[in-house]
Formats: structure tokens, sequence, C-alpha cells
């Protein structure tokens, strides 16, 4: 009942969040405040009433539109929303599971690692929306992200008791996520040197080396090394379906010219490696006989 009713308000306070982040999407590219003024229409200006800001809800009452000027009103909102909820819910159930149901020792460190991940699938969301709409991964997420998951990562990895001991583990730790924030983003500044050899033009942006970089400091190079080979799978994916689509872009561009949002994906195969990226490398490794 426990793991319920927790999961349950995490999740709520997920949409809460994921709301707000609607806001701060919306203000960050205008560069706008993102407390005043209140929440109105990006259209007519109105400012919006109590019940129109409940998350999901008044997006679905609402049909998607404005009830005075009409304008439509992004999906992005709702599905923003959506996935900080469900992502947050199933970060509080995992948790609650492993304090109700384990002898974990340490109550401090599995609330820290809860809170520390519901953080990292904030930040991933922000920038999966942004680099969707506007192919932008804004510096003031990435660098303090890198930043906090290399803090977080380290405090939150198990140490020995004793404090000398401590202090070896924190420094191996630290410098183990320091060697794999530098490997991942060489990951993506290989691959970006690459094509400019063969394309000679830019088709990576120094934004997906950040965000990797970002991957690595949270979740450790293997795991951020599999976002990247998801990565490439959704990437390829998307490709094929824009190969099969007629056409009929503006300008006449070339479909091989579509820039895809690298980001967008990234932050895809993030979530879906620290959901599952375990059980997926040991099946990997089995499957190569290692």
């Amino acid at each position: 009942m426990i793991r319920i009713v927790g999961t349950i308000f995490a999740g709520l306070l997920g949409l809460a969040f994921g709301s707000f982040l609607n806001v701060c999407l919306s203000r960050w590219p205008e560069g706008e405040s993102i407390v005043h003024p209140r929440s109105h229409c990006r259209g007519c200006g109105r400012t919006l009433a109590w019940w129109e800001n409940v998350p999901v809800v008044s997006w679905l009452a609402l049909r998607g539109r404005c009830r005075t000027c009409k304008a439509s009103i992004s999906l992005r909102y709702p599905l923003v929303e959506l996935a900080v909820g469900v992502l947050w819910a199933i970060v509080a159930w995992n948790a609650l599971s492993l304090i109700l149901l384990s002898n974990e020792p340490s109550l401090k460190l599995l609330l820290m690692d809860a809170l520390s991940k519901m953080v990292f699938y904030w930040l991933l969301i922000a920038l999966a929306a942004l680099d969707a709409e506007l192919l932008w991964l804004p510096n003031f997420i990435t660098l303090p992200g890198i930043g906090l998951g290399l803090i977080l990562t380290t405090i939150v990895a198990p140490v020995d008791d004793s404090w000398w001991v401590q202090r070896l583990s924190r420094k191996a730790a630290v410098i183990d996520e320091l060697m794999a924030i530098i490997v991942a983003a060489c990951v993506i500044l290989v691959t970006r040197w690459i094509y400019w050899l063969i394309r000679r033009r830019e088709g990576v942006g120094l934004g997906d080396a950040k965000l990797m970089a970002m991957l690595a400091a949270w979740l450790g190079l293997p795991d951020a090394l599999l976002s990247f080979a998801i990565g490439v799978v959704l990437g390829a994916i998307a490709a094929l379906v824009l190969l099969l689509l007629p056409s009929t872009r503006k300008n006449n561009e070339n479909w091989a010219h579509t820039k895809l949002p690298l980001g967008t994906i990234l932050c895809i195969g993030g979530i879906v490696s620290s959901l599952w990226g375990e059980p997926m490398i040991r099946a990997y490794l089995h499957w190569a006989g290692f």
C-alpha cells in the first residue's frame, strides 16, 4: 500500500514539475523570465485561469486550443507532463520496492539516488524537447548537468567504512567519472570530425558532445555508450522513414539534408539505458559470448 501511495504521489508531483518545465521550455528560447508574468496564452496573451493549468487534463478539456483565440496548444505540453510524471512514478516504485523488500542498510543513499534520478530525467526531457523543437541544447543545462551528475554519482556511489578508504574510493570514483565524461564526449567529437571529412559540412553539433558527456556523468561510460548505440538505431529508423516519405519539403530540400534532432534521440537512449541498461548490456555480453 505504501508503494502504491508513494508512486501515485511521485507521479502527481512529476506532472506538476512537468507543467513547470513547459513554462521553462516556452520562455527560455525567448529570454523571458520563468517567474513573471503568470501563465498566459502565447497567442492572445490572456492570463490563464487556474483550471487551464491542470497538467494533461486542461489540454484535453480545451481540446488543444485556447478558449479565447482558438490558437493551437502544442502537443508538447501534455507529452512533457506525462513523461515527467511517468518517469518519476517509476523511480518512486523502484526506490520504495528496495526500501520495503530488501535489507538495504542505507535509506539515505537510496533516497538520494531516487532524487538524483528524478532530476536527471527532468533535465533529459527538457533537452529532448528543446532539441526536437529548436535543435538547441543550451549550455546552461548541459554544463551544470555534467557537474551535477559528477557530484551526485560520486556521493551516491557506495564506499567502505574507514575514512581513508572512503577518500581513496571517492577519489577513484571521481577519476573514473572524469575519464568517462571525456571518452563519451570524444565519441561525438570523432563522429563529428568523420562526418565533416566525408561531407565537408557540419553534421553534428557541439551541444551533442556536451549532452553525451552529461550522460556519462550520470550513467557511467557503459550506459552512456549504450545510449549512443540506441540513438544510432533510432536515428537510422528515422532516416528510413524520411526516405519513404514523398519529397514534398519546402524549397525541394533533399531528405538527406534533413536535420535530425540527435540530442532528442540521445536523451531517449539515456532514459532507456537508465531504466534497463544493465540487463541489456548483460544480454548483449551473453549473446556475444563474453
